[in-house]
């Protein structure tokens, strides 16, 4: 059996991804309404990756014996002045899901719950990958993004992302 304070912080970080998808499915409509298909697509998929990450959780959670709580997702509220904003808030927004995995990965070590700081690992290893991704998309849009022949080679490179199942087995 997990820690209940690992339980309650898991349960957490669930609701947390599923937001992190509605997030980005809000992002990748804007993208659409902008007919910017490419970056659209990007976050479409960034959408898909987040619910896994909310499902693996679930999983570890099952697989453990412990009870799944769902809560209630806000909708996210943003309002965007330029196409670069979206990219910002996605960025800022993965900082915080990182900080949230080290604090579940901090508490499982205080509690020396070695299980729980293994399956956390791959998500360690991926808020890497989620963070250098969204600045990437930034730092080409600070370079090509204000000239619309830049904008279209970044938003036609974003459109050829395709998804990918996680690779963490439980």
């Amino acid at each position: 059996m997990l820690d209940k304070i690992i339980v309650e912080k898991i349960n957490k970080q669930i609701n947390f991804e599923f937001y992190s998808a509605y997030l980005y499915l809000d992002i990748s409509n804007y993208y659409a309404d902008s007919n910017l298909n490419g970056f659209a697509n990007w976050f479409k998929i960034q959408t898909q990756e987040e619910r896994d990450h909310a499902l693996l959780f679930m999983d570890y959670l099952l697989n453990n014996g412990e009870k799944v709580v769902l809560d209630d997702i806000k909708a996210p509220h943003y309002t965007y002045e330029d196409f670069r904003q979206p990219t910002v808030n996605a960025y800022e927004h993965e900082l915080k899901v990182t900080a949230a995995i080290h604090d579940i990965y901090a508490a499982a070590y205080d509690l020396k719950d070695f299980r729980t700081m293994q399956f956390l690992d791959w998500f360690v290893k991926e808020q890497n990958e989620e963070e250098k991704n969204t600045d990437e998309i930034i730092k080409r849009y600070d370079l090509f993004g204000n000239d619309a022949k830049g904008l279209y080679l970044i938003d036609s490179e974003l459109a050829t992302r395709v998804y990918t199942a996680p690779s963490l087995v439980l």
